[in-house]
């Protein structure tokens, strides 16, 4: 079991640098790309292109949230994060190299959504990334 997304499976975060290229737009992370899907606007969305994860997020804060968010947004995490594992190929090899691994991001920053807190929590980010593990095989 793979219990948090650092260290050697930093690569597994969503704010692991690696290029990735979801709807038109290439960002510099899987974060700026998840943030940005939160609005519409490609104008808008292009400014989170060049951000570095933590002021993505900070970013993604304040936006106008589509109107259909939190419908979309675990199918969006899921093409981003296909995006970035099909796209690299040498990130590709590292998931798959974590064979039948369970794949959970624990936390401290209190996100039970994406992730875990003391083994509590949805752990949908790793859900995503077992999904896309086992689509890319």
């Amino acid at each position: 079991m793979i219990k948090e997304f650092r260290g050697k499976y930093y690569f597994l975060s969503n704010f692991f640098s690696a290029s990735v290229t979801y709807d038109g737009i290439t960002y510099q992370n899987n974060e700026a790309a998840f943030q940005s899907a939160k609005v519409l606007n490609k104008s808008v969305r292009e400014k989170f292109s060049m951000l570095d994860p933590s002021s993505a997020k900070r970013k993604g804060r304040h936006v106008q949230l589509r109107h259909d968010w939190e419908k979309v947004k675990f199918d969006i995490m899921y093409e981003i994060c296909k995006a970035k594992f099909s796209q690299n190929a040498e990130l590709k090899d590292k998931l798959l190299a974590t064979g039948d691994e369970y794949l959970e991001e624990g936390n401290t920053w209190g996100d039970r959504i994406w992730g875990t807190v003391n083994g509590k929590g949805q752990n949908n980010l790793g859900k995503i990334l077992m999904r896309v593990r086992e689509e890319l095989r």
